[in-house]
């Protein structure tokens, strides 16, 4: 349970803590608590809890349960209010929670006396694992206090021991297999509903040699030994992913809610394969679709198939991916010690050292955008974060939840220095936890996560390495490409936590390589501005990349 502990949630983790089997980590804030709750559940499919500290505490939460609702993770959150007498009068930090709540969850409920309280928090465990979703009880201060008796209560909750498995009908799968017979350039995205069905995908793309694009949420399940990937689809895209998408005759988007159709093909056929039957044609229209999990739907495609074709789509499209990796890794080759550190080259020091089944959690901004396109997945590695609701600044928060649960492995918390600003509270719960998680800072000196045209290139910003310092945990800071390396070994090799703060290079264009090159240069040189320094560096960035060419 992660909790912001006060005295409106005090009688929970009281009686919570008599209980050997279950732990109460409390947090600095109720927004913490929450994402901290959803790394959790996103890393091990397990129900977790989190618990609010009434007020505004109960809205803090919101954010952390909508990460958790959109990505299907089992959580249940208890948020305190006032005594239930005293509602309807305005009484000190009355609201109404369960409003905010039901749009963040599949089960919420105002619980007005013990019984109901106890059959409440009951059916929110029940909707929690059986829909993997999350769900909410409103608990009265009044309430909280009084003795409750289970008697009333069926004492079943559903196992989550094994992933349920939905049957797909086979008339769907032949007529799939039909559509699937007759495309010449097939094309899978896969995304974070083909956890389990790496091998039998990738079977399946070879026998009908079909490129395999991926989606943010899929890199780490559908990356690693693949010899039909082509790279990722959306705003962080990269490699031939998104040309092989618009040129398929037929696209098969298996377990994804891939929310951006613009990135889909505007011609040519869409079929798609999702355990949720609600899933198919949200997003594009589609020619069929099939209801089921994703590795038994593939497993039975496989014998339908027929014949063999050429590999001619599979070729070029693999051809076309092999030079954007080129183009990818041309500025890691080439590194000027007296330069600023780019991002892309700290974010591959980070993959090379970090171990095979590492966990990452990324902030949304800079850490993000480098991690879809130079943090490589093992197989083993997970990477964690706000990818459906796109919170910022949860990196911290979410690292705190996947250590708890695994203290084994090795966790990353990659995070963006424009919003660590409302994460610096947790590094108190790290250092009094005693978790050896390793905050990253993608540190620009800039408020803004692109150095677009106009945009200020200046900003005060806190000696991030000295507040950790304060905190009782060991800080580094790295300025210079020739330490970098070095420092990013100290820090994964550390015992306890560590916070590396890294200036990055505030010229790197958070953009893919060669996109709109022209005309952002026109625009530069066309702007007048006092900042004219600031946009030739900009200009000669663009040109000769992480050189010594500017000032």
């Amino acid at each position: 349970m992660y909790a912001r502990t006060e005295q409106a949630l005090s009688p929970v983790p009281e009686a919570l803590q008599q209980r050997e089997e279950l732990r109460c980590i409390g947090m600095q804030s109720d927004e913490g608590a929450a994402f901290a709750a959803a790394g959790e559940a996103q890393l091990t499919g397990q129900l977790t809890l989190c618990c609010g500290s009434g007020g505004w505490g109960n809205w803090q939460m919101c954010g952390g349960l909508y990460e958790a609702h959109y990505s299907a993770s089992p959580l249940v959150a208890l948020a305190p209010h006032v005594p239930a007498s005293t509602m309807g009068s305005r009484y000190f930090q009355e609201s109404r929670p369960e409003w905010g709540l039901r749009d963040c969850t599949s089960y919420c409920e105002m619980a007005y006396e013990p019984g109901q309280a106890v059959r409440s928090v009951a059916e929110a465990i029940r909707v929690a694992c059986s829909q993997r979703t999350t769900a909410a009880v409103v608990l009265p201060s009044d309430v909280m206090n009084c003795p409750a008796s289970c008697e009333t209560e069926f004492p079943y909750f559903p196992s989550m021991s094994a992933r349920a498995t939905a049957e797909p009908s086979m008339s769907e799968v032949a007529r799939l297999a039909e559509l699937l017979n007759r495309s010449r350039k097939v094309v899978f995205l896969c995304g974070r509903g083909c956890e389990g069905a790496h091998d039998i995908l990738t079977e399946l793309a070879q026998r009908l040699c079909a490129p395999i694009a991926y989606t943010l949420r899929g890199k780490d399940i559908m990356e690693k030994d693949n010899p039909c990937a082509v790279g990722m689809i959306g705003l962080l895209g990269w490699g031939d992913a998104p040309a092989a998408v618009q040129v398929a005759d037929l696209l098969v988007l298996w377990g994804t809610d891939f929310p951006y159709g613009c990135f889909l093909p505007e011609h040519g056929q869409v079929a798609q394969v999702d355990i949720d039957g609600a899933a198919p044609g949200r997003r594009v229209r589609l020619c069929h679709a099939v209801q089921g999990d994703v590795a038994r739907t593939a497993s039975l495609l496989l014998p339908l198939l027929r014949g063999h074709r050429s590999d001619e789509f599979l070729a070029r499209s693999l051809m076309r991916h092999g030079k954007a990796l080129v183009a990818l890794e041309r500025s890691l080759r080439e590194q000027d010690e007296r330069a600023p550190i780019r991002p892309e080259y700290l974010t591959r020091i980070l993959s090379s050292h970090a171990e095979p089944d590492a966990v990452f959690t990324i902030d949304i901004g800079p850490p993000v955008i480098w991690a879809a396109r130079y943090l490589q997945a093992f197989g083993k590695r997970r990477l964690i974060g706000s990818f459906k609701y796109g919170a910022t600044g949860c990196a911290l928060a979410m690292a705190i939840g996947c250590k708890a649960a695994s203290p084994s492995r090795q966790v990353i918390a990659l995070c963006a220095a424009e919003s660590f600003n409302r994460q610096l509270g947790e590094l108190l719960t790290l250092a009094r936890e005693g978790l050896s998680v390793k905050v990253v800072v993608y540190n620009v000196s800039s408020p803004h996560v692109v150095n677009m045209p106009g945009s200020a290139s200046s900003s005060v910003v806190a000696d991030l390495t000295m507040v950790a310092r304060g905190l009782g945990i060991e800080a580094e800071r790295a300025e210079q490409v020739g330490g970098v390396m070095a420092a990013v070994r100290r820090c994964l090799a550390a015992q306890g936590p560590f916070l590396l703060d890294v200036q990055l290079d505030r010229h790197a264009l958070a953009q893919p390589p060669g996109s709109d090159l022209l005309r952002t240069i026109r625009h530069l040189s066309d702007k007048e501005s006092c900042n004219s320094r600031c946009e030739l560096d900009t200009v000669k960035r663009l040109l000769f990349g992480n050189s010594h060419f500017y000032s």
